[in-house]
């Protein structure tokens, strides 16, 4: 199984909103197939797996990371092939927990007289498919929020300068972050103080490039921002106000960026509605990546998930941009909660990793 789920981490990026799987088939001790869920739309594990092991399937043991499917999606029941390739008894690291899919594969498999189990390495089988659970669960994007601070938590200095805070290893990992979501999200500041592109750029290989948002409530992005004019196969969606100028809509909006109004509350976008419209949409995973004021109001929204927060050994000192713009909690035991922490280096950087309490 722990090899299972090596072959399912080649697929992060590119299985959505599918999960990500893998497969391995052995037989008489020894690993005789091997496969990975490689694209939305292709075949599943289990099928690369059976397909490589060929005939030496009859008789063999299938460890599958997630259960098999047993219903027509836009591929075969993989129940069905995992019967024809003579396969004896399936190991599932966790099972579906989508509560739309009937007739379980497991199930099936061991009504047809199978030996079948489950909860092998179930943990690491659902932390790898956090995105995919929260979305069938609960009919909700998963949000990671992410940002890079100082050890006196500044995003920025006093006058706005904030690169580069983290060195090269850490901004290398957010664009792994970047290539496993849907979507990534920023705020108007971000976009007039850097002209980011959003993309994902990984060494040596190619990213896939989530879709952007920005949250503009005025409409002041200017026509000429890298993130409009990119040579990439994902949107830009700028997200405005409902009193925006019609004439700058008509003025940004071409092929590959599109505009969402949306109400409005004191000039701030309201992020509940936005997780609401990002879902009908089909997007399953938002990555945040955007300033104190953003990052304030998708807490106190109550719309993140997880935070991965790089810490750099600086010390700004004095005034700065602080993680979180607003009004804070009165008491420290108001404060929201962080738990499952996990610690990650990247050189002299810190990243912490941990999921909002509920």
């Amino acid at each position: 199984m722990k090899m299972a789920l090596e072959l399912a981490q080649q697929g992060r990026g590119w299985t959505s909103p599918n999960p990500m799987v893998g497969a391995v088939v052995v037989k008489d001790g020894t690993v005789v197939g091997k496969g990975f869920h490689q694209a939305a739309g292709g075949p599943h594990a289990e099928i690369h797996a059976l397909n490589d092991a060929g005939e030496k399937a009859v008789g063999a043991t299938l460890y599958v990371t997630f259960e098999p499917c047993n219903h027509i999606g836009r591929t075969p029941p993989c129940t069905q092939a995992i019967l024809r390739s003579g396969i004896k008894r399936v190991v599932a690291g966790m099972k579906d927990p989508n509560p739309r899919v009937t007739g379980g594969g497991l199930a099936f498999l061991k009504s047809q007289g199978l030996d079948v189990s489950a909860g092998v390495c179930e943990d690491e089988c659902r932390r790898l498919n956090e995105i995919f659970i929260k979305f069938v669960t609960t009919s909700l994007p998963f949000v990671i929020l992410k940002c890079a601070a100082t050890l006196d938590g500044r995003i920025a200095t006093r006058t706005g300068d904030s690169k580069w805070i983290t060195n090269p290893l850490s901004r290398q990992f957010v664009h792994e972050l970047r290539h496993a979501v849907d979507a990534i999200m920023v705020g108007i500041g971000t976009v007039l103080k850097d002209d980011p592109r959003l993309t994902t750029r990984l060494e040596g290989r190619k990213g896939s490039d989530p879709i952007r948002i920005v949250l503009d409530t005025h409409l002041s992005i200017p026509p000429n921002a890298r993130l409009l004019h990119l040579p990439s196969d994902s949107d830009t969606l700028i997200v405005t106000g409902s009193s925006a100028p019609a004439e700058k809509r008509r003025i940004l909006e071409r092929p590959g960026v599109r505009l969402l109004a949306l109400k409005d509350d004191g000039g701030r976008i309201d992020l509940t509605a936005l997780v609401g419209e990002l879902v009908r949409m089909g997007i399953t995973s938002l990555l945040i990546e955007g300033g104190s004021r953003v990052n304030g109001s998708a807490l106190r929204a109550g719309i993140v998930d997880k935070i991965c927060i790089f810490y750099a050994p600086k010390i700004c000192g004095g005034n700065g941009v602080p993680v979180c713009e607003g009004i804070g909690v009165n008491l420290m035991e108001e404060s929201m909660q962080i738990t499952d922490i996990s610690v990650h280096r990247f050189a002299d950087d810190v990243m912490i990793e941990g999921y909002l309490k509920d």
